[in-house]
């Protein structure tokens, strides 16, 4: 299909992982993708990839970047929102929890996705065919130990997600929540951990095949060449090696 049938995909948090990986997947597809993040040197390198690809600088947790962002569109026949901008920040227990992490859980998770819809969504609308997938997780179905922050960040992203279909109830936009299991990426962990790479490893340990942020895309992709009358309301995608959230078959030396 044409670019021009396709409409335009705007990603968030594409300058590395599940969003850059979106990205390429969608201007496959022969999407027109805003790749938007804050890190303007790798957008340009991931722009650089395909004449579909055009880098936006975006910071989700700034009203006046994201308003910028939706400017720039006026005119465009915007048909896909993926706001995947969002991440982990600490590792610690609720009694240990350091509230600057919970902070930016939030506010890039939960407040960016609600800037990012609430600015797009008049152009998504007006498509007649608009998509807003939201990048959850299983964090945001069943809690976990050490996980509090995102863990709550992800279950108010399911909780947006719903309420968003709800709210869209009779327009022409559909609403998907993808909520990845243990996925491999070069930096979610890393930054989890604070920059160790080591105990960023170990939660990796064992599992043959983790997901890919890749895989993850490929999720994405499909969901937005659906035809515009079949909503996915919820996409849950985990490793073979991943029962549930406790359960990981690992082989250890």
């Amino acid at each position: 299909m044409d670019q021009s049938a396709r409409g335009t995909a705007v990603v968030t948090g594409a300058s590395s992982g599940i969003g850059a990986a979106t990205a390429r997947a969608l201007a496959r597809d022969g999407f027109r993708v805003v790749a938007a993040a804050r890190r303007s040197d790798r957008l340009a390198d991931l722009a650089a990839e395909s004449p579909l690809i055009e880098a936006c600088e975006l910071d989700v947790t700034e009203q006046a970047s994201v308003d910028a962002l939706a400017a720039s569109l006026a005119g465009h026949d915007v048909t896909v929102l993926v706001a995947n901008a969002g991440g982990a920040f600490d590792a610690a227990t609720l009694a240990d929890a350091d509230l600057k992490a919970w902070t930016q859980a939030y506010e890039v998770n939960v407040l960016g996705t609600v800037r990012t819809v609430k600015a797009l969504l008049p152009q998504l609308v007006a498509s007649g065919r608009g998509l807003v997938v939201l990048m959850g997780s299983t964090a945001g179905r069943v809690a976990y130990e050490h996980g509090g922050s995102y863990v709550a960040a992800k279950h108010a992203v399911a909780a947006i997600a719903g309420t968003l279909r709800l709210e869209l109830c009779g327009e022409p936009v559909r609403v998907t929540e993808i909520a990845p299991g243990m996925v491999r990426t070069d930096e979610f962990a890393v930054n989890r951990f604070g920059g160790d790479s080591d105990r960023a490893a170990a939660v990796y340990a064992g599992v043959a095949e983790p997901l890919t942020a890749d895989d993850v895309a490929a999720t994405v992709a499909w969901v937005a060449t659906l035809p515009a009358h079949v909503n996915v309301d919820l996409l849950v995608v985990r490793p073979v090696a991943q029962a549930a959230q406790h359960k990981v078959h690992r082989v250890l030396p």
